[in-house]
């Protein structure tokens, strides 16, 4: 039996396993910003129409709160680096909690060329005649999202001192171009009227299967709620800063999503937004209609910059579960230690560069641009909530563990505890099922399907593989 090194890490005397506290409150928020609200939702959303407002709350109350709920509970039970990591473990085994890290970690590669591809297509804007021709550019889509996520990398590599500067601003730089968008919205709706009609009929979601399809991506849209606990010994005063920001950070999840599409909608008709540059377009057209349009440049540049973010910020968290796995010798030594002088995981997060770089190309072969888009989004929703399955179910198990005085319950005990989580357990296995289908206008349905499929059949496999290879170089040692 492997010993539980990463629950003990707290513990620890020994320098190589000591990462520096670094994170404060603020920094938490912004963390919890840049991770939970992605701005290119807000596209997808509004080309939706209308009823997605009603869809994002239903997400919200379906998924969002009994994620933050389960991760507020857990993260003051086990304030540990690692997370998910270690919920799973202590509520299941080694092997849950390996594969649990392996599957969320993975997620995030095909994340990366995605979140990137959608910051390229927004810089298009900051001068759209001269590099309008650049929009189904596939070159130019890999050399941005190669540069960027490069960047990223090396930030987090130096230190979260350092690279948290780059999730910060990305938080921030994600709050203005929402701003500006509700802002000229209302405008548009004060001079004009609004440019899509709000009705009981309208904003009532469809049953049709394409539809409901749909509902999948915006309730993978609400995750990120459980990153920052991946970096438990490197906040500051845990137990007390996670669940605070948490309550900051999910009332600005909701509210951003929900007022921005709504904004988004008041300044055009759904369907004329594209789920790729939606956003930007909205605030292209609105800015043009109310008189603004130096806004443009600025607000294309900040959109691109809160997504760069958003990278740089899972990068940084998802690579923390590779080194507790590393600790607890189910990967190679290398991934338990620290970098000698900036003490970051240096080795993991070298390795998802690489893993990613991969995937920028993979996404790319045999389809567009936007075909390449929506398949990297359905890889990551599918990889990204076989966790979510670990997480709700280690909420349900751990209920039979007695509680300390510093542990942050759910209102109203273990009973509510447990239907929360297993609300949360039903809607993640929905939405596994509804990313399997692919987009209807995808113009090569069967290899979008493989390409779903196969990639995430191949980084399970992978990940059982490592596990076992682990496993036996343990009982070797």
């Amino acid at each position: 039996m492997t010993t539980f090194r990463a629950d003990r890490l707290s513990a620890e005397t020994q320098d190589p396993y000591r990462p520096k506290r670094v994170l404060g409150f603020p920094d938490l928020v912004l963390f919890y910003v840049v991770t939970g609200i992605s701005l290119r939702w807000i596209a997808a959303a509004a080309a939706a129409g209308p009823s997605s407002i009603v869809i994002w709350i239903g997400a919200w109350l379906c998924f969002y709160l009994p994620l933050a709920l389960s991760v507020l509970e857990l993260s003051s039970r086990y304030p540990n680096e690692g997370g998910l990591y270690v919920w799973s473990k202590r509520a299941f085994g080694d092997f849950s909690g390996f594969m649990s890290a392996w599957t969320y970690w993975t997620s995030n590669l095909p994340y990366f060329p995605a979140v990137l591809y959608f910051a390229a297509s927004n810089i298009l804007f900051m001068r759209q005649t001269a590099w309008a021709h650049l929009s189904n550019n596939a070159t130019f889509y890999i050399v941005f999202s190669l540069l960027t996520l490069s960047a990223a990398t090396l930030m987090n590599v130096v230190g979260l001192d350092v690279g948290k500067w780059l999730h910060n601003v990305g938080a921030l730089a994600m709050w203005i171009p929402v701003g500006i968008i509700i802002v000229m919205g209302l405008i548009a709706w004060h001079r004009y009227g609004s440019a899509t009609s709000f009705t009981l009929h309208s904003m009532t979601p469809s049953t049709h299967l394409n539809d409901i399809i749909f509902w999948s991506v915006l309730t993978f849209a609400l995750g990120g709620s459980e990153t920052a606990s991946f970096m438990g010994e490197e906040i500051k005063n845990p137990r007390r800063s996670i669940p605070l920001a948490l309550l900051f950070g999910g009332v600005t999840v909701a509210l951003c999503y929900i007022v921005g599409t709504a904004a988004v909608l008041l300044a055009l008709p759904s369907g004329e937004v594209s789920s790729l540059q939606g956003l930007v377009q909205a605030i292209s057209k609105t800015a043009s209609r109310v008189g603004f349009p130096g806004v443009l440049p600025v607000a294309a540049f900040l959109i691109a910059l809160s997504n760069i973010g958003a990278a740089g910020a899972y990068l940084a968290a998802v690579a923390r579960l590779p080194f507790v796995a590393g600790i607890d010798r189910f990967l190679p030594a290398a991934f338990g230690a620290l970098h000698p002088r900036w003490k970051t995981p240096w080795v993991a997060l070298l390795t998802q560069f690489g893993l990613g770089v991969v995937f920028i190309f993979l996404g790319q072969a045999g389809t567009s641009v936007k075909g390449a888009y929506n398949v990297l989004v359905s890889m990551g929703v599918i990889t990204y909530f076989i966790p979510y399955l670990y997480l709700f179910a280690a909420m349900i198990k751990l209920q039979r563990e007695p509680a300390g005085p510093e542990v942050i319950r759910v209102p109203g005990g273990s009973t509510v505890a447990k239907l929360v989580a297993t609300l949360g357990l039903v809607t993640t296995t929905l939405t596994i099922v509804l990313s399997l289908i692919p987009q209807p206008d995808e113009p090569n349905k069967p290899l979008a399907l493989l390409k779903i499929v196969g990639g995430t059949g191949v980084l399970v496999l992978v990940g059982v593989g490592i596990y076992a290879a682990g496993r036996r170089r343990a009982a070797r040692a």
